[in-house]
């Protein structure tokens, strides 16, 4: 069987893979994504996602060649700006009444490489339709949301309490989460690590 390997620290999509029973290993990428993001600044937010996920995936597939390397990243777009994660929970408030009542897009990247080279890249956008809450509830998701604040770029976990933040999603679950299972389960399985 080949040897798959998640270049990512990322707890969430280690659990999808888990709970869909895909054998993998996790070797985590120390790629600097701030640098990636200055040096190709030219990119779209959609086009970000992508080339942050080879960059992840780049030096774990040269360290390993013998194994199938998946790089994932997730970039956020509202009104065309490319949003990164908040460095403190005080800036939270800000970021989720800029996204009050309006839709913003989530953008999946997956690359997998093998020997240092792409043999399968995906792109997926969801788009989720937050709803017009009241300061009340913000108030009280503030409180409550603790460390989804700062670890995802929308200040949500949307499998918890962040799913209270949206009245429409257009997407699919698994991106929103962002590791689209399906399509790269097709690819595991053409590469032999999952059954035909």
């Amino acid at each position: 069987m080949t040897r798959f390997i998640l270049a990512s620290g990322s707890q969430i999509r280690a659990d999808i893979l888990r709970q869909a029973q895909i054998p993998f290993e996790t070797i985590k990428s120390n790629v600097d994504e701030g640098v990636i993001k200055a040096e190709r600044a030219d990119l779209s937010p959609r086009d970000m996602a992508l080339c942050l996920a080879e960059a992840k995936a780049e030096p774990v597939s040269i360290a390993n060649p013998d194994a199938l390397v998946l790089g994932a990243d997730q970039t956020m777009e509202l009104d065309g700006d490319l949003l990164d994660k908040l460095p403190d929970a005080a800036l939270a408030r800000a970021r989720l009444e800029r996204m009050r009542g309006r839709p913003h897009c989530l953008h999946s990247g997956l690359a997998l490489l093998q020997a240092g080279e792409p043999v399968w890249r995906h792109q997926q956008t969801s788009t989720l339709h937050v709803r017009a809450f009241s300061d009340a509830f913000l108030d009280q998701y503030l409180e409550q949301a603790g460390f989804a604040l700062t670890a995802s770029v929308g200040a949500y976990a949307y499998e918890g309490l962040g799913a209270q933040l949206f009245d429409r999603v257009d997407g699919d679950y698994y991106a929103v989460l962002g590791l689209p299972l399906l399509p790269l389960a097709a690819v595991l399985r053409e590469h032999g690590v999952l059954p035909q």
